[in-house]
């Protein structure tokens, strides 16, 4: 494995899919938070070294690792190149997920249910899977990206609102399997806007109808990951960043 004494001084985290939008956002927010990184991607390579260097610059130690997350295969392999480099791993965020265009339920075809499922659900499995093999011994965190459509039922996405309600009890349910030496938390994010990453496909929620009367912020989100990232005695939970719609 080699000598890793010149990374034991900083914690370890991987975060899935952090080629882009919310993914790079946690990934830098960790690597100014002290953390060495593992960048995870699939198909955004580009960014993803544009990440790498970014990272590379706050004076941490950044790789990046190609795995698709559906493929179990790719996913142990990735944590074993963790291993390789760094000897541990602190810290995982699966962040990687899809949220595919509106459909009516009758036309939800076997490809895009089983793609959703397998990316949003079985891919957060697989990398928990991968991780707690690591953290058994030594410990570790576990947070889950999850969603409002976990909570709330979007009636031309349900694939994914069935994926992301399997990620709260997948949480919930590692949380007390894999107690105590490793914590499992979920963030479940609203509507958040990231400058210069969205399309304009996605039809959203009017502001004036969220209690809070805005859309969330990349900061929403960095922020909650920050507080689980670092909190000790909380396990089982998830924190919805939405300006209030859980409750409407």
């Amino acid at each position: 494995m080699g000598d890793k004494s010149k990374y034991r001084d900083r914690p370890v985290a991987l975060v899935t899919g952090s080629g882009r939008r919310l993914g790079r956002q946690i990934a830098l927010a960790l690597a100014r938070d002290g953390w060495d990184i593992v960048l995870n991607y699939n198909r955004s390579e580009k960014p993803a070294m544009e990440v790498l260097q970014n990272i590379r610059s706050f004076g941490v130690n950044c790789i990046a690792v190609k795995a698709d997350i559906k493929d179990s295969k790719q996913v142990d392999a990735m944590f074993e190149s963790v291993l390789q480099n760094f000897g541990t791993l602190d810290l995982l965020v699966n962040n990687a997920a899809i949220f595919p265009p509106p459909v009516k339920f009758e036309e939800i075809s076997d490809e895009l249910w089983r793609f959703v499922l397998d990316t949003n659900l079985t891919g957060q499995f697989y990398c928990a899977r991968a991780a707690a093999r690591i953290m058994r011994e030594s410990g570790g965190k576990i947070i889950n990206l999850a969603s409002l459509g976990g909570l709330q039922v979007w009636q031309e996405h349900i694939a994914y609102n069935v994926a992301k309600a399997g990620v709260i009890m997948l949480t919930k349910a590692m949380a007390k399997a894999l107690a105590p030496k490793i914590t499992v938390n979920a963030v479940a994010p609203g509507t958040i806007i990231i400058e210069g990453e969205e399309s304009g496909e996605v039809k959203h929620i009017e502001e004036e109808k969220i209690p809070l009367k805005r859309y969330g912020r990349p900061e929403d989100i960095k922020g909650a990951v920050l507080y689980l990232a670092h909190a000790d005695y909380v396990t089982g939970q998830v924190l919805v960043i939405d300006g209030g719609r859980a409750i409407l």
